[in-house]
């Protein structure tokens, strides 16, 4: 298999990455170097798989190499994917989640190739009353990255209907684990761990008893894996099932460290939700994939990581 992973020197692609090498696939990576890590972008210069430097907002070149690769699918990764900051800049917001996305698959149908479009869960479908949300719970974002999330699946099923093409979309919940950026505002769990590694307390944001439904980066490696595969395409959650308040996850930390650990309490900040959970039954029946990580050792993996990436980086 010729995979084409947009997005590449992310966190999500990087293990994706590692995956479809195990497979003994052929990657082709697009990534404009904007939005990855500096590290993941050094350890993919580094491997012998091709990189090239292109923006998924530029049609031409973007087409020019779907139709020079001709991978048989693209995985999608590519894109901004911090609601506050989307509160701040809709604009490119949008152009890179929609234009981008809209490019992808004008040179994906140009070629005949599937298209797996990595979107979110709590974004798009927004506040809702109810304890597990299905991919039929209407689509209601209450942020600019949620709404050009959504405005990007559009595209994609229009695709579908147009070309009959397989397309995938997978709606993932909060992802954590190694290699995701401790420094950014994005990821309750990796900067909560690299607070505690550091030092210092893990902000809490307003009470702490809202809730997410938290899935380790090898759960979702192993769902991108399976619809990569998938040849009839749909919306699928990708989740646990199992919902985890901002508070819980801050004594699991303390679990997986062996201390207790006191956070800090901050003001909520904009565009945040009170509940969202995913019910993952579909992907389960459809691909036979289920989320296999328990939340304490996907933090104990996490946090080590970043032990270990600080006292490598002060040695």
């Amino acid at each position: 298999m010729r995979v084409l992973v947009t997005g590449g020197a992310g966190f999500i692609g990087s293990h994706l990455i590692d995956a479809l090498r195990a497979a003994n696939a052929e990657v082709v990576v697009l990534d404009n170097g904007a939005a990855g890590r500096a590290d993941l972008a050094e350890r993919l210069r580094r491997s012998d798989i091709p990189v090239h430097a292109v923006d998924v907002t530029d049609t031409e070149p973007v087409r020019r190499l779907v139709h020079e690769i001709r991978p048989d699918v693209i995985a999608h990764l590519a894109g901004h994917i911090n609601p506050r900051v989307s509160v701040l800049e809709p604009a490119l917001d949008a152009r890179t989640n929609v234009v981008g996305t809209v490019n992808v698959l004008d040179a994906a149908d140009a070629v005949g190739v599937r298209v797996v479009f990595v979107s979110t869960g709590g974004a798009v479908y927004g506040e809702h009353a109810l304890d597990l949300i299905t991919e039929d719970t209407p689509a209601r974002p209450e942020s600019p990255y949620g709404t050009s999330k959504y405005c990007a699946e559009q595209y994609v099923a229009l695709s579908r209907r147009r070309t009959g093409a397989g397309h995938v979309v997978l709606r993932l919940s909060n992802v954590y684990g190694p290699r995701q950026d401790p420094d950014s505002s994005n990821g309750v769990i990796a900067v909560s761990c690299g607070h505690v590694v550091r030092g210092r307390a893990p902000l809490v944001y307003g009470d702490g008893k809202q809730t997410r439904d938290f899935i380790h980066i090898a759960d979702v490696t192993s769902a991108l894996m399976a619809a990569l595969s998938y040849p009839d395409g749909g919306i699928f959650n990708v989740g646990t099932g199992v919902p985890t308040s901002i508070l819980d996850v801050v004594g699991v930390i303390g679990a997986a460290v062996g201390r207790p650990i006191t956070p800090k309490f901050v003001p909520n900040g904009a565009g945040d939700l009170r509940h969202s959970c995913l019910d993952s039954s579909r992907i389960a029946d459809a691909l036979g994939w289920r989320a296999t990580v328990g939340l304490l050792d996907g933090v104990r993996s996490t946090y080590e990581w970043f032990a270990a990436e600080l006292a490598s980086s002060v040695s």
